[in-house]
């Protein structure tokens, strides 16, 4: 789920920090500018692991800083695509589910990634999966007994399995006009995105799976 990753950047150090450890400003500034952004093709940076490399700083003309070239390692988010991990659903609506790893949520589970078969439900705002059911449509998962769905909820701990992710750069660009009226802007997306799967055996709420795991055998020393 965290990998490191090598970056080159030219780094300044503010003048506010001339009486500061070397190492410690610049360790200072890249988490400034690195920690909680998204890399493209990279993933979300955490922060510093270490710094490899610093070079003498220079002064350039009219900012007064010192710029560092520095070459160091991030610990990035960035789960690998059929990695196995732990998230607790955020929300769900009729295109799939929103999960959340706590300091990252844009990670969705889309209907077609759900155990099959398996459909919305408006009134409980979760998707259910009906196990051994012989049902095609949504509308005869419906009219289904609540007692036999097994949902899952908001809050829910679910093991998912990660099937993709993208990277997007949307410029968030002036508002669009036709004939003198303001149009309002598109909703940007995420920066980035993770695509994941509960389809599986072992996946989905981990409440699902307690039952089916066989109880520890108790040792009798008598």
């Amino acid at each position: 789920m965290f990998v490191l990753s090598t970056i080159k950047d030219t780094i300044p150090v503010l003048p506010a920090n001339f009486g500061v450890d070397t190492e410690e400003a610049l360790i200072n500034e890249i988490n400034k500018k690195y920690a909680n952004r998204v890399l493209h093709d990279v993933g979300l940076c955490i922060c510093l692991f270490d710094l490899a490399e610093a070079g003498e700083g220079k002064v350039r003309y009219g900012d007064g800083c010192h710029w560092y070239k520095v070459k160091f390692r991030m610990v990035v988010f960035r789960p690998f695509a059929s990695e196995v991990i732990l998230a607790k659903v955020k929300s769900s609506d009729e295109d799939g589910i929103r999960l959340s790893v706590g300091f990252f949520d844009d990670i969705y589970v889309p209907p077609g990634y759900l155990p099959q078969p398996s459909a919305f439900d408006p009134n409980e705002r979760a998707h259910f999966w009906l196990p051994d059911s012989e049902a095609t449509t949504a509308h005869e998962l419906l009219e289904s007994p609540t007692a036999e769905r097994m949902y899952v909820d908001q809050g829910d701990i679910v093991r998912v399995r990660v099937e993709a992710d993208e990277f997007y750069d949307d410029e968030p660009g002036p508002p669009k006009a036709t004939d003198g009226v303001a149009v309002k802007r598109e909703a940007r997306r995420p920066p980035y995105t993770i695509t994941c799967s509960i389809a599986e055996q072992g996946l989905g709420p981990v409440s699902w799976w307690k039952s089916a795991q066989p109880e520890a055998e108790v040792m009798d020393d008598t």
